[in-house]
């Protein structure tokens, strides 16, 4: 395995879960089901085989059982992130987690889904991370390795990795899988309060220090309850 470019990772469990209602009526979607454990789960569990020791998870809705089953777990070692108060969306997020965080750490959504190709995720996006020419380094995905995803892409990726935005009305071929390399140069003079990353990966875009790399396994957009079984049948085939 590849030296990896930090033992931590922020990992964002703090949305309510609109899309993937009912199920989310009396669970935070974190802890909605996937081939027989908890989303979040899956999530934790890679990070852990993949050498990834610390995990900084944000906290909101039905935040009390959530915490609870993340304090059951034996690795990574769990840092909680409240956000009962107010819910500060992925940049803010990041910002009120910032004091836990190194200055390179990995960031990841719980409800994150893949099977990984030649090499794990997280050390392909270690072997690529250059922190002298980028802020953040986003794992993207081709439509062909996106299952359950119908949407027109997020982004177009030059020879040398940079990223730019998808343009209106037009096809981008790479898809945000929610995983990412991030510096804390990138967190910089961030805005107060709730916000998106969205705001800091614009800037980063037009210093050209927003950069990706191609992910070789499968990525599942599991969104929505209709999106569990396909996974799940995909998960005992691979």
């Amino acid at each position: 395995m590849s030296t990896l470019a930090s033992d931590t990772a922020m990992v964002m469990a703090a949305g309510m879960g609109k899309r993937m209602r009912p199920l989310t009526a009396s669970q935070p979607k974190p802890m909605v089901r996937v081939a027989g454990k908890p989303l979040i789960d899956h999530a934790l569990d890679r990070l852990a085989d993949a050498g990834v020791t610390r995990a900084v998870v944000n906290v909101h809705y039905l935040a009390d059982s959530l915490e609870a089953h993340l304090m059951a777990r034996a690795a990574p070692k769990v840092i909680i992130s409240d956000e009962r108060a107010e819910l500060l969306e992925t940049g803010g997020g990041l910002i009120k987690a910032r004091e836990h965080l190194p200055e390179t750490f990995f960031c990841l959504n719980a409800d994150n889904i893949w099977l990984d190709g030649p090499r794990n995720a997280f050390s392909d996006l270690s072997k690529r991370w250059d922190p002298e020419r980028m802020d953040a380094l986003l794992l993207v995905v081709s439509h062909a390795r996106a299952a359950n995803f119908n949407g027109p892409g997020d982004f177009y990726m030059d020879p040398h990795g940079k990223l730019s935005r998808r343009t209106p009305g037009r096809i981008a071929p790479f898809i945000f899988t929610g995983i990412q390399l991030i510096s804390q140069r990138l967190l910089r003079d961030a805005p107060e309060g709730k916000f998106s990353t969205n705001i800091l990966w614009d800037r980063a875009i037009e210093e050209g220090r927003l950069y990706g790399v191609s992910f070789t396994g499968q990525w599942f957009e599991v969104g929505t309850p209709q999106a569990i079984g396909p996974t799940e049948d995909a998960l005992k085939r691979g």
